[in-house]
């Protein structure tokens, strides 16, 4: 079943390719995108396939990155620094691009989203707004996805130890809903508990790793055993999966609902860059996203 996944991938993304910029679309047709180029090298290079695309695709993000680190969606946005997490990971097993990734980390560790101190006034949110994590743009308050992303990027560069991954953690305990999983970032709403994602919760899963007890996330890792019964959209699947194997629970189905996932295109037509890619590295990552990067 592997085999045919990466075959299957291989075939697809080599349409992808944006030749003249040297990274990969986010749709056949479409304009080159610093997510799917990224996710596109992190599948690649979980295949060890695709070595002529790899140095192309990492020098793409690096000719994107700008002069504090941050690499953005376009040059023409640079407050959408949200991909700076990704080209960390795409950079991760090139040594000719450590210095692009430390300078990437740095800038996560000097950014934070905008955070106040609770007062005694009632709001109608209940998560802590003082935690610093990290914001999908600048200016605005730190959320589950983007937070864990940086937390992932931070650890597999060596930062696990700094206060802001420490803090970035705590925000993320801060964020699990009572019920189990994450959403957004939001627990409750006047009173009112939400609903989990299985997207936000396997990244949330994928960052607190190692570094909490697994009774802390009991409930979270029930939730998505629970819930990928019958998903079968590709980000939702995907880091649903890898957020049960990074905490030894990948459910034995895995590799079959990842090619039924696949097969709903021929219904609903292809699927993204960064969500195949996605879709292939959880067919990988038998011990969660982490795993791909010690191969």
């Amino acid at each position: 079943m592997q085999d045919q996944l990466a075959a299957v991938y291989l075939e697809t993304i080599r349409t992808r390719v944006l030749n003249q910029r040297g990274g990969f679309v986010g749709q056949a047709g479409g304009g080159y995108r610093p997510d799917a180029t990224a996710w596109a090298v992190v599948a690649l290079q979980a295949l060890a396939q695709g070595a002529g695309f790899l140095q192309a695709a990492r020098a793409s993000l690096a000719d994107q990155q700008q002069a504090d680190g941050r690499v953005t969606l376009s040059p023409q946005h640079p407050d959408t620094f949200w991909p700076t997490p990704l080209a960390i990971f795409a950079w991760h097993q090139a040594p000719e691009y450590r210095q692009a990734q430390a300078r990437a980390s740095h800038f996560l560790l000097a950014t934070t989203g905008v955070h106040w101190q609770r007062g005694s006034e009632v709001t109608p949110f209940e998560h802590d707004p003082a935690l610093k994590g990290w914001p999908w743009i600048a200016n605005t308050h730190s959320w589950v996805e983007p937070t864990a992303l940086a937390v992932m990027a931070l650890q597999i560069t060596g930062y696990g130890e700094h206060e802001r991954v420490k803090e970035g953690v705590r925000l993320l305990l801060d964020r699990q809903l009572p019920g189990g999983g994450w959403n957004y970032g939001n627990t409750k709403v006047f009173g009112q508990e939400l609903l989990p994602f299985p997207e936000s919760t396997g990244m949330a899963l994928n960052a607190l790793r190692g570094v909490v007890s697994q009774g802390q996330v009991r409930k979270s890792l029930d939730f998505l055993q629970a819930r990928l019964q019958e998903v079968r959209t590709p980000l939702a699947l995907s880091w649903g999966l890898m957020g049960l194997a990074s905490w030894g629970e990948e459910p034995a189905g895995a590799l079959g609902w990842i090619g039924e996932c696949l097969e709903k295109q021929k219904r609903f037509g292809p699927y993204d860059t960064a969500s195949l890619s996605l879709l292939l590295v959880a067919s990988r990552a038998r011990q969660g996203l982490e795993s791909v990067f010690r191969n």
